[in-house]
């Protein structure tokens, strides 16, 4: 079931869906479309993998949870209960509207993620780092045990003659990447002749370093509980795959380390040291023969009950 990128409400989306949808998107950023499936996919991710029920999610996920006495809930795949939109959120300093939140009844938003995506004019990536900041701070003096994380994409362009050059053996997607290689400015351009990342790139990165790791509510507010980095390749043999060489090994943006991190810090605040709120906090785990874990492109393990 392809995703569709006019759709109002959240759908079912894969990783690699989400990705391609960011990649190969060609209208204006303006209207959120290359990021939206991004969205999705994190909102699907929190129910299937994370074990959020997804009432207690904007945008709600096509799921249902279906009860039943002594024994784990199913969870059924159902489009009909999809919702879109983002939530908005009283921050310290102002409201925000926060791409994908977690709200518990009698608690407030214990988890969001927002979604950024940047396709080009990687020069003027600092000027973001300030919104960054001013984003997790906000939220933070007014909900500090919040588990806030940050996942940012951004399009991993080529020059014009690496892009041919990386493309000689697909001859026949040639044409299409000189065409969108051909828009390209060289502010654009995200790796160098030899596959590394451009300095400006490599700064973002660093700056983001410093931003990630709080672990306990007394720490720095303006630190993000979790960052998720990634380069999406633009060229052929590896369209819409992330670049598997930045971020290097051990660095605290890998993606694939993103979710395990928020699951962590929220069990710790919620569970764990609320032991009298457990029955409300604790995530839920689904029976094994829940439906909507036979879905198409499941690409992470769902929590299932032992």
């Amino acid at each position: 079931m392809p995703i569709n990128l006019e759709a109002k409400t959240c759908q079912w989306t894969s990783q690699s869906e989400a990705l391609a949808a960011f990649a190969e998107f060609t209208g204006k950023t303006q209207s959120a479309s290359h990021i939206k499936p991004l969205h999705w996919y994190v909102a699907c991710r929190l129910v299937v993998e994370g074990g959020f029920d997804p009432d207690d999610i904007v945008p709600r996920p096509p799921f249902k949870v279906e009860r039943g006495a002594g024994r784990p809930p199913k969870l059924h795949y159902e489009p009909t209960l999809s919702r879109g939109g983002e939530r908005t959120v009283l921050g310290g300093l102002k409201t925000k509207n926060v791409d994908v939140v977690v709200t518990r009844d009698g608690i407030g938003p214990v988890l969001a993620v927002s979604c950024k995506g940047v396709t080009g004019a990687f020069r003027n990536l600092t000027n973001r780092m300030e919104e960054t900041i001013d984003e997790c701070t906000n939220l933070h003096i007014t909900y500090p045990a919040l588990v806030l994380g940050y996942l940012v994409l951004l399009r991993a362009n080529r020059n014009i003659e690496t892009a041919l050059g990386d493309a000689a053996s697909v001859a026949a997607n040639m044409q299409d990447t000189a065409e969108a290689a051909k828009t390209l400015t060289a502010n654009d351009i995200a790796l160098t002749e030899g596959g590394e990342p451009v300095a400006a790139i490599v700064r973002f990165h660093n700056a983001l370093r410093e931003l990630v790791g709080r672990r306990g509510i007394r720490n720095d507010v303006s630190r993000y509980e979790a960052i998720g980095f990634g380069l999406v390749e633009m060229h052929a043999p590896r369209k819409n795959d992330l670049l598997d060489s930045f971020p290097t090994e051990g660095s605290p943006l890998m993606l694939n380390g993103f979710f395990d991190t928020l699951y962590a810090r929220y069990d710790e605040r919620f569970v764990v040291s609320a032991p009298d709120l457990s029955i409300v906090t604790r995530r839920l785990q689904w029976d094994a023969a829940s439906p909507a874990l036979a879905l198409a492109n499941l690409d992470y393990e769902p929590r299932v009950s032992a």
